[in-house]
């Protein structure tokens, strides 16, 4: 992968091809295989997209009846894994929980030969959620649950072990289309690292774990569960148009709003704002939402700044009764699919990456004994 041009971070650099998405194109912001994100939000399922990123094309009534029944075989956990999870401490960072569950699945369940890498996808993607809500009841609740609930959805199935019943089917088909808009992102900091560690030839397990090391950064993954903190602040619109003016003029960091590739808009912000606004509805709460429409409109007039994927996303969330400290491994059980679809692509047309970088040190220095240094 060559780099066309250099830039700070990056930016604008093009370091490779895929099949697999575009992002701020014209015409499409955001497509799957060139299918347009509102025509999978609207209509598909996340199992759909999932087998869509992975197998390159939406499945048969059959196939996704067979696709399904392999996801609900594989969401069991091993008993040295939950051990493991079981150690964990309960402070631990959730993300930290997910990578060290990866990293260890790598040790009892290894990927072998690069052929087996559709089971591995498909494992992560059916365990992930089990291993973050197992360890979060463990620690939370003190119980140790049982992870193959018999739900056909990955959404449902989450909501499941995180309450401990079947969710209503509103919440349920919010968290899956909020699963469908995180599921692919081209070429950001995760999914690129993973692609590097994919480039040495190394196992699925290594380079999702390093994937999930990236989106653990607040610049990338943690920008939901900020905007709920700031969303949390304000009891009323009017309080949080104040306090959103009194962070612009000092200058405070307001996570949620811009984007590195989007120009004009994030296109998956609108989806979850009309999710937000019907859980809201729902739930007969008539602060939160308004209070985000307050936020949104302030840092527009003032900044030119609009809502990305994260800041609506945030109380979408919340109305589901998730803890705002689980909201960026959501964000890992909906990408393990984009992550290996690239990881597979990767490898099918691999080179190692490896890219230049200018020297700006100092000039070639002549060595001096360590008695003679001052």
């Amino acid at each position: 992968m060559a780099a066309t041009k250099k830039t700070g971070g990056l930016a604008g650099v093009t370091a490779g091809q895929t099949h697999l998405c575009t992002v701020g194109k014209e015409g499409a912001g955001l497509t799957y295989r060139g299918y347009d994100i509102y025509d999978l939000a609207d209509n598909a399922s996340f199992e759909e997209v999932a087998y869509l990123l992975l197998h390159g094309a939406l499945p048969t009534k059959a196939e996704l009846d067979a696709y399904i029944i392999t996801i609900k075989a594989n969401r069991g956990l091993p008993e040295s894994l939950k051990t493991v999870l079981e150690m964990v401490p309960g402070d631990a960072h959730p993300m930290d929980v997910l990578r060290t569950g990866v990293s260890f699945l790598g040790n009892v369940e290894p990927e072998g030969d690069f052929s087996n890498q559709s089971k591995v996808a498909d494992r992560l993607l059916a365990c992930l959620p089990s291993m973050l809500l197992y360890w979060h009841r463990f620690h939370t609740d003190g119980v140790r649950i049982d992870t193959e609930t018999d739900d056909d959805s990955i959404s449902g199935h989450f909501l499941h072990m995180l309450h401990g019943a079947a969710p209503k089917e509103l919440h349920r088909k919010c968290l899956d289309t909020s699963l469908i808009l995180y599921a692919e992102h081209e070429f950001n900091a995760s999914t690129f690292a993973g692609r590097v560690i994919t480039g040495t030839l190394s196992d699925m397990h290594s380079a999702v774990a390093g994937a999930i090391g990236a989106l653990r950064g607040p610049l990338h993954g943690g920008a939901n569960e900020a905007a709920m903190e700031l969303i949390s602040k304000f009891d009323t619109p009017e309080a949080a148009i104040e306090g959103v003016h009194g962070m612009l003029e000092r200058k405070d960091l307001i996570m949620g709003f811009g984007h590195r590739v989007y120009t004009t808009s994030d296109p998956r912000n609108a989806v979850n704002k009309r999710m937000s606004k019907a859980l809201a509805e729902d739930a007969g709460n008539t602060t939160l939402y308004p209070i985000s429409e307050a936020i949104e409109k302030v840092m527009w007039d003032e900044k030119k700044l609009f809502a990305n994927a994260d800041f609506f996303a945030a109380s979408v969330y919340h109305f589901m009764g998730i803890p705002t400290y689980l909201f960026t491994p959501i964000f890992v059980c909906s990408r393990i699919t984009g992550w290996a679809a690239h990881i597979m692509e990767q490898r099918a047309d691999n080179k190692l990456i490896r890219p230049a970088a200018d020297y700006i040190g100092p000039d070639l220095q002549k060595w001096v004994p360590i008695e003679d240094r001052t």
